[in-house]
């Protein structure tokens, strides 16, 4: 029966049979062409590697299940984008999207929806037409930007906005926190910073990836180049086309090969490595990140330096303890020796000048006490002198 499953009989007189399915995940799916119409699939990666021709290392980077870095790929008839929780494929005239039941993947796709949307520019066109004349209409659309440019603004928009978003809460949540610590330290006040710092840490991870891919398509004509789908579909034949039209409700393929190819004119005047409206699109967006991430960095400063200050003040207080046990052992020291001085008179011990002279006892203890005093002052006069506590 194919990949789907094969019968197998189990009783030729009772007619019973079972049907054993293969193995092969199936995953949900949104595609929306380039109308902006949405349709939801469930296809297996067999289907999809068929339909967007990649293969299925390049598939395994969208599975949820398995921890891919972010990533952008430039593939012959697709661009392969993971970033967060946007997994993509983008061709020259179709978005599929995975999970769009998820709640943070909801918004991408109603964005995408409004900006594939043909409407919005249609009714600019209208009114430029009206105003400059029929052949500004026809120069209007052909300044529009190609469908997958379009579909990869809208990716990256969402993540970055994303990112900052999740940045702008972390600060508000992370200042107010470590200003009460230096207030006050506790081990509340503690704990609360250390869940923050951790968070931080795996933002900044998070934005830091993002930001290196976007840098290193930057610094690579070639690879930008590879996402030009519209550009490669210029010196096709018509049935060399992506094949979109396999599930009802699709537009004909004679029109996705006009817009394939009023695209390719767009993007194909010049050289074929000219890659400058593609590296302006990055470079805003990758402006936008490093924004983000210099927001993180200011933050994990701020928190570097609360730490250093709650380390200064234990440091204080560390100190003061010490001065405080110096103090006290000293004062053991002095009365320990005024503690001897009773002690040996304390003893049942013969003394000649206790019968006649009991006044000279007075003497002993007042001045047993006074070279005590005097011991412990001498002591800490020299602490003073070398600086073991404070003045």
């Amino acid at each position: 029966m194919g990949r789907e499953g094969y019968v197998v009989p189990v009783d030729p007189n009772l007619g019973v049979v079972l049907k054993k399915k293969t193995a092969l995940s199936s995953r949900s799916w949104i595609l929306l062409d380039s109308t902006g119409q949405g349709t939801n699939l469930d296809l297996d990666k067999y289907a999809i590697m068929d339909r967007v021709q990649i293969h299925a290392r390049d598939l395994r980077i969208l599975d949820p299940l398995l921890s891919y870095p972010s990533t952008i790929l430039g593939r012959e008839k697709a661009i392969v984008l993971n970033l967060e929780h946007i997994k993509t494929i983008i061709t020259a005239d179709e978005v599929l999207l995975r999970d769009p039941s998820e709640e943070n993947v909801i918004p991408v796709v109603q964005e995408l929806q409004r900006r594939l949307c043909p409407a919005s520019s249609a009714l600019r066109v209208q009114s430029d037409g009206k105003e400059l004349g029929g052949h500004d209409v026809e120069a209007t659309e052909e300044d529009e930007s190609p469908f997958e440019f379009r579909a990869l603004e809208v990716a990256l928009d969402s993540i970055c906005s994303f990112l900052a978003a999740r940045t702008t809460e972390l600060e508000a949540a992370a200042y107010p926190a470590l200003d009460e610590l230096t207030s006050k330290i506790s081990s509340r006040n503690l704990d609360r910073v250390r869940k923050l710092k951790s968070a931080m840490t795996r933002l900044t991870a998070r934005v830091q990836k993002v930001r290196d891919e976007l840098e290193q398509l930057l610094d690579d004509d070639d690879d930008m180049a590879d996402l030009y789908l519209s550009r490669k579909l210029a010196p096709s034949s018509p049935v060399s086309g992506s094949g979109a039209a396999w599930f009802p409700g699709s537009p004909t393929i004679g029109s996705k090969i006009s817009r394939a190819s009023r695209a390719s004119v767009i993007t194909g005047r010049g050289d074929e490595n000219d890659v400058e409206e593609l590296e302006m699109l990055l470079e805003a967006y990758f402006m936008q990140i490093d924004g983000t991430l210099n927001k993180l960095t200011a933050l994990r400063e701020y928190i570097d330096d609360t730490e250093d200050y709650i380390n200064i003040q234990l440091d204080n207080h560390r100190n003061q303890l010490i001065q405080l046990e110096l103090f006290l052992s000293s004062g053991t020291v002095c009365i320990s020796i005024y503690s001897l001085v009773a002690a040996i008179f304390g003893m049942n011990i013969p003394y000649t000048w206790m019968s006649d002279h009991s006044y000279i006892f007075k003497w002993v203890v007042i001045l047993s006490g006074l070279v005590s005093a005097i011991l412990f002052v001498v002591i800490m006069s020299y602490a003073r002198f070398k600086g073991l506590v404070g003045s």
